[in-house]
């Protein structure tokens, strides 16, 4: 078996990738189906973000307070972009931000699933490899989530998890930056 060239492969490249948060905000947390699971791992993705130097751009929906505080406690600099459309693509700021990042795979994570993610990572796929974080996105209802991971795989979305996308992004074991995650990985 010959070693796979990094052009050849399926894997997410970190060089190329952006982390999306999408409206972990006050006034939704509280309804959200298995919140505390989908809190725990968008602070995992933004651990993982800050080790290997990987952009995050925060959304929030207009008149839904503000990130929570767990979120904003792990991010380095808080500046949202405050959205009053649905798909982040809906909001010049988020696209602005997005051009000058100039990345073409997007990890999405956040609330809800099927509607504000979702949206997003419909408008993303034209022109967008998406990845969807299956364990970082949830809705009020455990259904509307199931649809939604079924709607963005079917549209052409990869569907992935918290550690299966971080130990991707990471590459190998013996690191620093595997030893710096491993921490909140155990």
């Amino acid at each position: 078996m010959s070693i796979v060239e990094p052009s050849d492969s399926n894997l997410v490249k970190r060089e190329d990738c952006a982390l999306v948060i999408i409206d972990v905000q006050e006034k939704l947390v509280p309804v959200i189906s298995e919140v505390q699971k989908v809190i725990d791992n968008v602070i995992k993705l933004i651990k993982a973000a800050r080790i290997i130097g990987l952009p995050i751009i925060l959304t929030e929906q207009e008149k839904l307070g503000g990130t929570i505080d767990e979120i904003k406690s792990v991010l380095d600099d808080y500046n949202p972009i405050t959205k009053v459309t649905f798909s982040c693509f809906g909001c010049d700021e988020f696209v602005n931000e997005l051009n000058r990042l100039n990345r073409n795979t997007l990890l999405l994570a956040g609330i809800e699933s099927h509607v504000c993610v979702t949206q997003t990572a419909l408008d993303a796929l034209p022109r967008y490899l998406v990845h969807a974080v299956s364990d970082a996105i949830s809705s009020r209802v455990h259904h509307n989530w199931e649809i939604a991971l079924t709607r963005m795989d079917r549209s052409g979305a990869t569907i992935t998890s918290t550690e299966m996308i971080i130990y991707e992004l990471l590459t190998r074991a013996g690191t620093d930056e595997f030893r710096e995650a491993l921490p909140f990985l155990k």
